[in-house]
């Protein structure tokens, strides 16, 4: 296994991976594309941030929505 670089460099994979981003036309949105392969749905609460701990305020206010 050849190893790591100490740090990451971030323009060694960007150009590529934009590229197939372009490809995929990752930046367009059709919602006529998305709506033939499935069904459309909402949630009316997101899933909680993953940033922090949760607290008795997220339950409160989860309760109340």
């Amino acid at each position: 296994m050849p190893e790591l670089d100490k740090t990451y460099t971030p323009a060694d994979v960007e150009a590529r991976w934009y590229q197939r981003w372009l490809d995929d036309k990752c930046f367009e949105a059709d919602p006529a594309r998305v709506s033939e392969k499935r069904p459309a749905y909402s949630i009316v609460i997101p899933p909680p941030n993953v940033t922090g701990i949760l607290t008795l305020g997220h339950v409160l206010n989860n309760t109340i929505q």
